[in-house]
């Protein structure tokens, strides 16, 4: 799916210097930044929130996860007042299939809150709403025509390291142990006894 030819357009009217990087198809920020081999808190992971009747967009780096209770205390509402909307309210808002939202807020027409330890990289790079090109772009050019509302909500992602198990060590081939056989001949002999005593 190429990229929206309305985010093309955006860019160029606000002067906005960018480079689409083109690579295989993600599904996610984190994949982005492992296929392009780039820390995953220079790649922004975007998720469309609703808070009561209004939505947001929210952007952080794909090393963080969303800490939705400092997003509750900054906007002065209730944790619970915080829903992640389903994927048929997503299409029937935004025409937007699940995972191919992009981070241009204003073509959404809603509001957007971004972390403020991504706010402060020099340059990023960005969905475009394709699975297969995203853009890159300065982070001063970003906020400036987007105009976003920045504050800490990122808590670092805890990656959870798979413990390297030994392989079953290998039974050797060969005679049994020695122990094994006396007991077995020693029962083996009780029954011949009492064979010979009946």
């Amino acid at each position: 799916m190429p990229i929206n030819k309305k985010i093309l357009k955006l860019l160029t009217d606000n002067n906005i210097k960018n480079e689409i990087i083109n690579h295989r198809k993600v599904y996610t920020a984190f994949d982005a930044s492992q296929t392009l081999k780039v820390k995953p808190q220079e790649i922004a992971k975007s998720l469309i929130i609703k808070i009561k009747r209004d939505f947001y967009m929210v952007i952080l780096g794909a090393n963080k996860n969303i800490d939705f209770k400092k997003i509750a205390k900054k906007l002065k509402i209730n944790e619970k007042d915080i829903k992640i909307p389903s994927e048929k309210i997503l299409i029937n808002k935004f025409k937007i299939k699940p995972g191919s939202a992009h981070v241009f807020a204003n073509i959404y027409k809603i509001p957007i809150i971004i972390d403020k330890s991504f706010s402060e990289l020099k340059t990023a790079i960005f969905s475009s709403g394709s699975f297969t090109e995203s853009i890159k772009m300065k982070l001063k050019d970003y906020i400036k025509f987007q105009e976003p509302e920045i504050f800490i909500f990122g808590k670092v992602k805890k990656f959870k390291i798979q413990k390297t198990t030994r392989p079953p060590k290998l039974q050797r081939k060969g005679k049994p142990k020695k122990k094994m056989t006396k007991k077995v001949t020693k029962k083996k002999t009780k029954k011949t006894k009492n064979k010979i005593k009946k």
